[in-house]
């Protein structure tokens, strides 16, 4: 990585997921490396919705560097996350013609409901993980998941954890790591956010601020996906073997599951 830069760059690891991720350092000077990210993120930057990207570099092995500005700033805290900043922001990404065009370029198939089960159902299935409630959520996955037909298809981030939100020390608002972006109803991103970080009597309030009214139909769609990511996040803790953080969405599991819609 150093290569790339030239004599007097400090590289050192940025943390994250996938281990690609740099924080390079000559003086004053920052910039946030990246190896292999998607073509995607060209048009995350010119929408402003990530920070800035300054090059784009192809190594002989095929590999390729990204690099953007380093932004002092800040992750959001969880109680930030009902902010009209929040809604304004993800209403502009849904609303974004150019992101959904990037991501069928890219190849990327709309998500349907009946993807996202069939993988839930083949994953718990081969893992053998059987739990009262899982099997109480899945089957309320199957018997609705033919209910939940919406025509407009959005970019999605799917994961809308507060920790990929940040807010620089101008102001400016952004929404990082895109890995897992999709093509998708966006109940997907609505649901999360929603029943994650914003009190029940305040999601007409917040949706107002985000540009659509709450409805039933809505309700239900992100009461589906949030059931789906549940699931999801039962599975990979438990394949990890972190008993904690299972016991904690299992007991999420157990809200939802007595507030079937």
């Amino acid at each position: 990585m150093k290569n790339i830069l030239g004599e007097g760059w400090e590289v050192t690891p940025a943390g994250g997921a996938t281990g690609e991720a740099y924080l390079a350092k000559y003086g004053d000077e920052k910039l946030f490396l990246k190896r292999n990210s998607s073509p995607f993120l060209a048009v995350l930057s010119a929408e402003g919705i990530v920070p800035k990207l300054l090059w784009t570099k192809r190594l002989e092995n095929g590999d390729v560097i990204t690099a953007q500005r380093w932004l002092q700033g800040r992750e959001l805290k969880s109680h930030e996350m009902k902010g009209q900043m929040i809604a304004e922001l993800l209403r502009k990404i849904h609303r974004s013609e150019e992101l959904v065009k990037m991501l069928h370029r890219l190849g990327k198939k709309p998500l349907t409901p009946d993807n996202i089960f069939e993988d839930i159902h083949y994953k718990y299935d081969q893992a053998s993980i059987q739990h009262p409630e899982v099997e109480t959520a899945i089957s309320y996955l199957q018997d609705n998941k033919n209910h939940l037909a919406f025509a407009e298809k959005v970019v999605c981030h799917c994961d809308v954890n507060h920790n990929n939100w940040l807010l620089s020390d101008e102001g400016h608002l952004y929404l990082i790591d895109w890995d897992g972006a999709m093509v998708a109803d966006p109940a997907v991103d609505l649901g999360m956010l929603l029943y994650w970080y914003v009190p029940r009597n305040e999601w007409e309030q917040w949706l107002t601020s985000y540009g659509t009214s709450y409805t039933e139909d809505l309700h239900k769609r992100m009461y589906w996906y949030v059931v789906c990511q549940t699931l999801y996040d039962i599975y990979w803790y438990t394949l990890k073997g972190r008993n904690e953080e299972t016991a904690y969405w299992l007991n999420f599991l157990t809200e939802l599951n007595r507030t079937a819609v």
